[in-house]
């Protein structure tokens, strides 16, 4: 497996990646709420002026993607310290589970945050998404309950750091 940036031509890839890796939450909210969620996640470009949108190759497929934010000013969108390196959407595609391709790609962006001296990852996920919950555990991320937000009545979003 071999992770790297994403190339301009693989945008739309990457965005099928993601609507199918997160397809299975739908039944879960809301179908207003999801509408919106999955316009957003899809949408890889929006995200590029202020991220790094990484990939996960296995035998010349793309088998997974992460956004990753360097530290700096996100135009006022995230939670976190600008000192601060964050994740978001650790997408693996179904046909790609169970083979470590998303703790790859978190790896990865923990290794570019250390490398430029970030002294902490944050990232969000939520109890639906039980495997990922798992996995950032396992790899030391820890609670932040103090930076929890809630796009709805029935959803609490949960925030997790990783002190490098």
């Amino acid at each position: 497996m071999q992770i790297r940036d994403a190339l301009p031509e693989e945008m739309d890839e990457a965005a099928a990646v993601i609507g199918a890796a997160y397809s299975e939450y739908a039944a879960s909210m809301q179908p207003e709420l999801w509408k919106g969620y999955r316009a957003d996640i899809v949408d890889v470009r929006s995200r590029l002026h202020e991220s790094e949108l990484l990939v996960a190759e296995h035998e010349v497929q793309m088998a997974g993607t992460v956004t990753y934010y360097p530290p700096g000013d996100r135009d006022g969108r995230s939670s976190w310290p600008d000192e601060w390196a964050g994740i978001r959407l650790v997408a693996v595609h179904p046909d790609f589970r169970g083979k470590g391709v998303g703790r790859a790609l978190t790896e990865e962006c923990v290794s570019r945050a250390r490398a430029i001296g970030a002294p902490t990852v944050g990232l969000h996920t939520i109890s639906i998404m039980a495997v990922a919950m798992a996995l950032y555990k396992r790899m030391g991320f820890v609670r932040m309950p103090e930076r929890d937000f809630r796009p709805s009545s029935s959803i609490v979003v949960e925030a997790f750091r990783l002190d490098l």
